[in-house]
């Protein structure tokens, strides 16, 4: 009778526990609740005094009036941004995270030349799943140590290897070109990008893809629909928590396109490791070395050999994050560079026909381009309209940048919200002394974006005379 009881009041000492239980966890999640709704409403008390576009909905913000198109919504920046040019500064709510659109050059100045912002915005974190903490996401000690180890990797004479590289991408890149001359007006970036994905993949990776050659391979397509599947998820707030990602189409996509990508770059770095280990067991027998009949050094190769002060080297984690973020960040950007290079000299025949003589006169002396870049140099006429292309209303690819605001800023608000720095719109408002729409290539011979210069440089001196396809 007496264990009877005893077990009566051990069930019912379960129940109030797990009850209790329930409810302490109830109550958590409801003071948890209450505290973000607090801390959503003080913002947006705080940040009214900021114009913004339109009416924001709760929670989601101006996220609904967004446009998915990534060339509809980069109007749409810049039709907000002419509508409010007069003021310094303008609001717009990503779910409940307020975004300050900075857009004056003054202000732009004042962040970008800041020793203390470093600090990465919270929407950097789309990225992590697939670059993890490698230089384009990571901050404080981190970022330091890691830039201080991969500094001496990226130097121009690393690329001077590569010449030749570039050379062959580029004669494949004319050859699909050659089928439009004499044809109807066409859009060259998905070639171009193409091209420039072959490069820096043999150049980081050391590692022929052939996206050129077969544009439908798997992992082309995989980087193409991830870094869409970031830039859309980044407007959808309903889409930033994890949970509620796997649960639609996008992050079951976004899971097959991730391991697509790190499955091979896992594979590359495991053969490129096992190739330097080949290599110094026949250093170490006396048989020579197997590598030192290619003198090319990937990206890659020089990640598998950098230490820190410590002597310590890069974990195979660590490699895979660089690697990646170098494919991410390089690939797109040179291409977007290139192809806005084309356009203003398709756009500027007086142009063209300048660099076209100087390309004649230049490799008529040395002849057909072999790898050295000792050619490249008396084509100052080119590097200068690389530069003017780059400096003159280019649109960056990526032409937005997120920042953090923080009290140490010049520029700062007393709500915890984000800057989105519009560079691309700097180049687009028309209060500039000179006009951002015109083409000079006579402007400065000075700072020059190398791989951008060789790579024009290369297509511009291939067989194709440019005048029939860039028009």
């Amino acid at each position: 009778m007496a264990g009877l009881w005893l077990g009566l009041v051990w069930q019912k000492l379960l129940l109030w526990g797990a009850a209790s239980a329930v409810s302490l966890a109830g109550a958590s999640l409801v003071l948890s609740l209450l505290q973000r709704v607090a801390n959503y409403a003080r913002k947006w008390q705080q940040m009214r005094p900021i114009p913004t576009v339109a009416r924001a909905y709760p929670l989601v913000g101006h996220a609904l009036l967004m446009k998915r198109d990534g060339r509809e919504f980069f109007q749409q920046i810049i039709k907000y941004t002419e509508e409010y040019r007069h003021m310094p500064l303008l609001k717009l709510w990503v779910g409940p995270v307020p975004m300050v659109a900075l857009y004056s050059a003054e202000n732009v100045e004042v962040i970008l030349t800041s020793s203390k912002q470093i600090d990465k915005s919270s929407m950097y974190k789309f990225l992590e799943p697939w670059l993890g903490l490698g230089l384009l996401t990571s901050t404080g000690n981190k970022w330091r140590s890691r830039r201080k180890m991969l500094t001496p990797t990226f130097h121009f004479t690393i690329l001077e290897d590569f010449l030749d590289i570039m050379n062959e991408q580029a004669n494949i890149l004319v050859k699909k070109l050659e089928k439009h001359v004499n044809q109807e007006a066409f859009n060259c970036f998905f070639y171009i990008t193409l091209c420039a994905l072959d490069i820096i993949c043999e150049t980081a990776m050391g590692k022929n893809i052939g996206a050129q050659s077969n544009d439908d391979s798997e992992y082309v397509r995989a980087v193409y629909r991830m870094s869409e599947m970031i830039f859309q998820r980044i407007k959808m707030p309903w889409l930033w928590l994890d949970l509620c990602y796997r649960m639609f189409k996008e992050g079951w996509e976004h899971k097959k396109s991730l391991k697509i990508l790190h499955t091979f770059t896992n594979n590359v770095i495991a053969e490129r490791a096992n190739e330097m280990n080949a290599d110094e067991d026949c250093r170490g027998d006396g048989r020579g070395s197997a590598l030192s009949k290619n003198k090319r050094r990937a990206f890659l190769d020089l990640l598998l050999s950098v230490t820190d002060d410590e002597g310590n080297r890069l974990s195979h984690e660590d490699i895979r994050e660089e690697v990646d973020t170098f494919m991410f960040e390089g690939h797109d950007t040179t291409a977007a560079a290139i192809n806005w290079s084309l356009y203003l000299l398709g756009s500027n025949p007086e142009v063209q026909k300048k660099v076209d003589q100087e390309l004649d006169d230049v490799f008529g002396m040395f002849g057909p381009f072999t790898g050295s870049i000792v050619v490249l140099s008396p084509l100052q006429r080119c590097h200068c309209v690389v530069n003017s292309a780059m400096s003159r209303k280019a649109p960056p690819r990526d032409p937005f940048q997120y920042h953090p605001l923080c009290k140490a800023s010049p520029i700062h608000s007393q709500a915890n919200s984000n800057r989105l720095l519009l560079l691309c719109i700097l180049t687009y408002l028309s209060f500039w002394k000179q006009s951002p729409n015109l083409f000079l290539q006579s402007y400065c011979l000075s700072v020059l974006v190398h791989v951008v210069l060789v790579t024009l440089i290369l297509l511009l001196n291939q067989e194709v005379h440019t005048s029939s396809w860039l028009q």
